[in-house]
């Protein structure tokens, strides 16, 4: 049986065990004071609360998404408590993303109330004070490797952005006087990056 972790955690702590989905669900609701995704290795990765400056930026980037998404009617946008279940068995829940019409209706009613079994369009991930660059760069890779079309990694600390495609290609962005698109896959979306400078 999976218990309530008793020990300090550190900024960001792989837990090594093989739990079944139920059991990751019972883990992940049993310690609803951090962010808990499960990698396709089975690890399990735990991190704490948000920063305010972090948590800001995360909010000002999902409200932009969630903004184009409602505008457009084609798809749904989720927050950062949306876990996905990929098809190499990792749980991942990325800080903003958008699933399209298309994908999300193969779902059944009950499996839109359990860990989402469908991959996003369309993930946006932005590099918070405690998480390690090489850490999240792979796990974009496994977001890729998994199905989705779009992927940006927004690295706060050096004004830096990180784009990932389908087709294999990518891009470096750097400085954030600029404006992002969302290509051919979130048609119509910009992101302007001016807005994670701002800080509480």
């Amino acid at each position: 049986m999976v218990e309530t972790i008793k020990k300090p955690l550190a900024d960001v702590e792989l837990l090594t065990a093989i739990m079944s989905d139920e059991e990751f669900m019972h883990f992940c609701s049993i310690n609803k004071k951090h962010r808990i995704e499960r990698d396709k290795y089975g690890n399990i990765i735990i991190m704490p609360p948000l920063t305010g400056n972090s948590g800001l930026r995360e909010f000002e980037v999902a409200g932009e998404v969630r903004a184009w998404s409602r505008k457009r009617g084609i798809g749904k946008a989720l927050g950062s408590s949306s876990g996905f279940k990929l098809p190499s068995g990792a749980i991942r829940s990325p800080d903003a993303s958008w699933t399209s019409q298309e994908r999300l209706n193969v779902l059944t009613e009950t499996q839109k109330d359990e860990f989402l079994p469908v991959v996003p369009d369309f993930v946006i991930e932005i590099r918070s004070k405690s998480d390690g660059l090489k850490q999240l760069k792979d796990k974009m890779e496994e977001w890729m490797e998994n199905g989705v079309c779009l992927a940006w990694l927004i690295d706060p600390k050096n004004k830096t952005t990180y784009i990932y495609r389908e087709n294999g290609t990518s891009d470096v962005i750097e400085g954030f006087d600029k404006k992002l698109s969302g290509e051919d896959v979130a048609v119509g979306f910009e992101l302007d990056l001016s807005l994670l400078l701002e800080t509480l």
